[in-house]
């Protein structure tokens, strides 16, 4: 009997440990097969960075393609004003009696050929980019504006730095026209005096009547209608921010129509269209100037007004006046 016993100790003994030999052979065998997914759904850091160097590879390669593109245009423009001169003066040869005519348009398309390819812009920026480098100026203008408690902005000439400064005049309720501070204390930054305090700033329209004022082959008008021609005429075709103009002048003001602005809502803070106009007349007639933009009368998208900002003040110029 007690040999029986034991034995049967024993298989019992036997068999538990093979139970438990089998159930952690079962958990090393469920660990080793979790394992291997555990790691599939952990990112690939040298995959992911190699994906990435790809889509930058990628972008660089479009732009390029882009640029390419862009600058192929130009050249087959200027191909095509080459044949065009090429022709003409072989008709020159031609056809004796219409020579003069035929050589002089042989000789333009020539040269306009020339000009066209080695004037090829070498880099092109659309015009989302600018738009989307005005909009944060003219956001973080507006937010200033008005946690300051700014008023509208007044473009002031500086006539001894041949530049202007957009003043915003804080309001002190007492109406009437802002002192204007002059010189030195329109320094970009806020300005504080004994008079006045408001916050300068450089406008976006000073700079380009810099650039604008190297591209003229004449003088500067000294008009308010010749001026606002010359200005509407600079939106237009040298720095195509507007597709096109209607102007009415008079000395008191001037309105300019625009339609298609390139930079989407002309009446936002220091917008580079009204801020040109606006920085144009100051300097033109060193007189201090403000911008007023409203709804147009369907000739155009909107119309900007550019006056003097004081009202004693007007668009003078030493000739007789001779606008209506």
């Amino acid at each position: 009997m007690s040999q029986e016993a034991e034995t049967g100790d024993e298989h019992g003994m036997s068999g538990a440990l093979d139970e438990n030999e089998r159930g952690e052979a079962d958990d090393d065998s469920g660990a080793s097969d979790q394992t291997p997914a555990a790691q599939d759904d952990q990112p690939d850091r040298a995959t992911l960075a190699a994906q990435l160097d790809l889509l930058q590879e990628e972008n660089r390669r479009l732009r390029r393609e882009y640029a390419r593109a862009r600058q192929q245009s130009y050249r087959r423009t200027a191909l095509g004003l080459a044949l065009v001169g090429v022709v003409a003066a072989g008709a020159g040869v031609l056809f004796p009696g219409a020579r003069t005519v035929l050589f002089a348009l042989g000789a333009t398309g020539i040269f306009g050929a020339l000009l066209t390819y080695y004037l090829t812009p070498e880099r092109f920026i659309s015009v989302s980019v600018g738009e989307a480098v005005y909009g944060t100026l003219a956001t973080n203008g507006t937010a200033l504006r008005d946690d300051l408690g700014l008023g509208g902005p007044i473009y002031v000439p500086r006539g001894a730095s041949d530049d202007v400064r957009l003043f915003a005049s804080q309001a002190d309720g007492g109406g009437g026209d802002p002192e204007l501070p002059a010189g030195a204390d329109l320094e970009p930054g806020f300005v504080i005096t004994d008079t006045t305090r408001g916050l300068a700033l450089v406008p976006t329209g000073d700079a380009l009547f810099d650039e604008f004022e190297r591209s003229l082959t004449g003088p500067l008008a000294d008009a308010p209608s010749a001026l606002a021609e010359q200005l509407a005429d600079g939106l237009v075709e040298q720095f195509e921010l507007v597709d096109g103009t209607d102007v009415d002048a008079s000395h008191e003001r001037v309105t300019v129509g625009i339609s298609g602005s390139a930079y989407g809502d002309v009446g936002r803070f220091d917008h580079p269209v009204a801020s040109f106009l606006a920085a144009g007349f100051a300097r033109g007639f060193e007189v201090p100037t403000e911008t007023e933009v409203t709804e147009a009368d369907g000739r155009a998208d909107v119309a900007v007004t550019v006056r003097p900002a004081r009202e004693e003040e007007a668009f003078e110029t030493d000739t007789p006046p001779t606008d209506q």
